[in-house]
């Protein structure tokens, strides 16, 4: 018995070691699936070599539906890309019409044109949100100036809605001068979102600003006094769609700008979180590189 044991595991062992070669080299082509009929060891039977046509085959048809769907979706970027400068022109026509005259009728139809030019750019940077990556140019920024950038667009609605700003000033010192590290025209584009959404669901009181050190990070806070987010909405209100008990109300949320802010603050290695109760305002907290101690791009 114990040499027939012997003998077995000898002529096993052989088929073992070539059995576990196999099988770490079928790992290895999965870890590179995309290449792999081009990776696929010399078939040694008929029924391999008809599984590996099969295979062929269906890379084929990946292909070219990839082809396909890739000059889709540039066709279809190039349209609202075009579609969005072309309304531009309209746009600014009828701002400079309605500045002519100071009514409140005409400060109502400036202030949904805004809307209108708004809209027409969340459009542009969905499309563009995909390949964010090779259009960032990360570089040191002074966080109080890319503030009052945004903050200066909105100048009109603040007006408008009889809201205060509370802004500290670099001046007086009590908004630090801090230097961040990002991407100016994704950054401000997200503060103006944020600071469009606080406006909105503002209707008394005002909006502040403020911001502070923690470790390698600069944390910059936009606070509201606004109808604040249920407890039960606060989870989700980064998701794509989601417009909870709020966006009901509005009947013309969309669900977009809270979605495209986290995606691109991701892209730029900045955290976002939100605190709100209920009828108490909201406060969304971002984390910043600080330019100081982070490494250079």
């Amino acid at each position: 018995s114990g040499l027939c044991g012997l003998l077995t595991a000898v002529a096993a062992v052989p088929d073992f070691c070539r059995y576990r070669a196999a099988h770490e080299e079928r790992l290895r082509i999965l870890r590179n699936v995309e290449l792999l009929p081009k990776e696929l060891p010399k078939p040694e039977s008929l029924g391999e070599d008809d599984y590996q046509e099969m295979l062929w085959k269906l890379k084929a048809v990946f292909d070219d539906n990839m082809n396909l769907w890739q000059r889709e979706r540039m066709e279809s970027m190039d349209y609202y890309t075009t579609w969005v400068h072309q309304i531009k022109t309209p746009i600014s026509v009828m701002r400079m019409i309605l500045q002519d005259e100071d009514t409140e009728e005409h400060r109502e139809l400036l202030a949904e044109l805004f809307r209108i030019e708004q809209y027409a750019e969340m459009v542009l940077t969905f499309q563009r949100l995909e390949s964010i990556s090779s259009d960032l140019v990360l570089e040191s920024h002074d966080l109080y100036a890319l503030v009052k950038q945004a903050v200066r667009k909105y100048a009109l609605s603040f007006i408008n809605k009889s809201l205060s700003l509370e802004l500290p000033s670099s001046e007086s010192g009590d908004f630090i001068p801090w230097q961040i590290l990002t991407d100016e025209k994704w950054f401000v584009f997200c503060l103006e979102q944020l600071l469009s959404n606080s406006i909105k669901y503002t209707n008394r009181g005002g909006i502040s600003v403020n911001a502070w050190a923690e470790g390698e990070r600069v944390m910059l806070s936009i606070e509201d006094t606004g109808i604040g987010i249920r407890a039960e909405d606060l989870p989700r209100i980064f998701e794509k769609g989601f417009t909870g008990y709020n966006g009901r109300l509005d009947k013309k949320s969309t669900g977009i700008g809270l979605y495209l802010c986290r995606q691109v603050f991701t892209h730029l290695n900045v955290t976002i979180r939100a605190e709100s109760q209920e009828g108490q305002g909201t406060r969304i907290i971002l984390g910043i590189p600080n330019a100081e101690k982070s490494p250079r791009p």
